[in-house]
């Protein structure tokens, strides 16, 4: 990289990386095996495992010395009790991170969205440090992108942060950051990426989590196609050197990554050591 203050900027956020893990049987040895236990891990929830392997996961993660930030999907949730029960657990186990999403849950209970259970949380004393919320650079499935910027306006009240959801674009980035910024969204964002992760497995991921925009991206880049159909699969470098510029500038507030490991966490904390290496020499 021949922007020494870029790669400066992209050594820090690379350094600091958090890693996204679904809730499977055998991710707990996965991360003990091959994380150390400064690595934040954020732990995924989906309607299939339901919230309860969701946040025993997040225990255990903490009683082994990790910071843990568990998933909270609104709609998973069934009313304010439940979510009272469920604050003072993770506090009883010191951790004080929460990610919360609308999730792709039809709602179960009282929240049909993100904001209200946030609302609630404050209600209730507001019992974590550190809150995020969703932040998509492309389209959504359900959400008009218009809305999806208002979206973040109307909960920056209840969060301290925004995590942004996967996009192979890094003009999109810079587009959406601009938007942002432009709204008075001002929170930290996390970006948003895909770890080093098989093809076919990252495209499904990627269209069931919420880009599909991205297959169509690919279709029209068969370069970007051709990286992801290596050995290896995707990795990160070349998109990151892209978004620095857009990530460099004065309100853009990049405060870290978000790795979307897809529980392909040997091979991510590889990619990510040998990355910062070539960003520090």
């Amino acid at each position: 990289m021949r922007n020494r203050r870029h790669a400066e900027l992209l050594a820090r956020l690379v350094a600091d990386a958090r890693y996204e893990v679904l809730p499977t049987p055998s991710v707990e040895d996965t991360v003990l095996t091959h994380l150390p236990r400064e690595r934040v891990i954020t732990v995924t929830a989906s309607p299939g495992k339901g919230l309860g392997a969701t946040l025993d996961l997040a225990e255990r993660l903490a009683g082994h010395g990790y910071l843990v930030v568990p998933h909270l999907a609104a709609r998973m949730v069934h009313g304010r009790g439940e979510l009272a029960e469920i604050c003072e657990r993770l506090t009883g186990k010191g951790i004080a991170r929460v990610f919360v999403p609308g999730g792709d849950a039809e709602a179960d209970g009282t929240y049909p969205d993100a904001l209200s259970l946030l609302e609630d949380l404050a209600d209730l004393g507001r019992p974590f440090s550190h809150v995020g919320i969703a932040g998509y650079p492309e389209s959504h499935p359900t959400i008009h992108d218009d809305l999806t910027v208002q979206s973040m306006w109307d909960k920056r009240r209840y969060a301290t942060h925004v995590v942004s959801n996967l996009t192979f674009d890094p003009g999109t980035i810079r587009v959406w950051v601009r938007r942002m910024r432009d709204r008075g969204i001002t929170m930290p964002l996390l970006l948003g990426l895909p770890g080093p992760v098989e093809r076919t497995k990252l495209l499904a991921m990627a269209t069931k989590i919420g880009v599909g925009e991205s297959t169509r991206f690919l279709v029209k880049h068969k370069g970007t196609l051709a990286r992801l159909a290596a050995p290896g699969g995707f990795t990160g470098e070349r998109f990151l050197e892209q978004c620095a510029p857009a990530l460099a500038m004065p309100d853009a507030n990049v405060a870290g990554l978000h790795v979307f490991t897809f529980n392909q966490i040997e091979a991510t904390e590889t990619w990510r050591n040998d990355l910062l290496h070539q960003l520090t020499r």
